[in-house]
C-alpha cells in the first residue's frame, strides 16, 4: 500500500505501531502485553516479507 506521501505502507505494521501508542495511556502491567503482542505482530510481518 502507497500512503499520500508516495511511502510503501504495511496494515500489520501500521497496527501495530498504533497499539504501542494506544499502550502509553495504560498501566505498565497492561503496557507489557501490548507491546509483547505488537513486537509478535512484527516479528511475524517481517518474517513474511524476507520470504516473498
Amino acid at each position: 500500500m502507497i500512503d499520500d506521501t508516495g511511502e510503501a505502507r504495511h496494515p500489520a505494521v501500521d497496527a501495530a505501531v498504533q497499539a504501542m501508542a494506544n499502550a502509553a495511556g495504560l498501566p505498565p502491567a497492561d503496557q507489557i502485553a501490548q507491546y509483547e503482542a505488537a513486537y509478535e505482530t512484527l516479528r511475524e510481518t517481517l518474517a513474511t516479507i524476507d520470504q516473498a
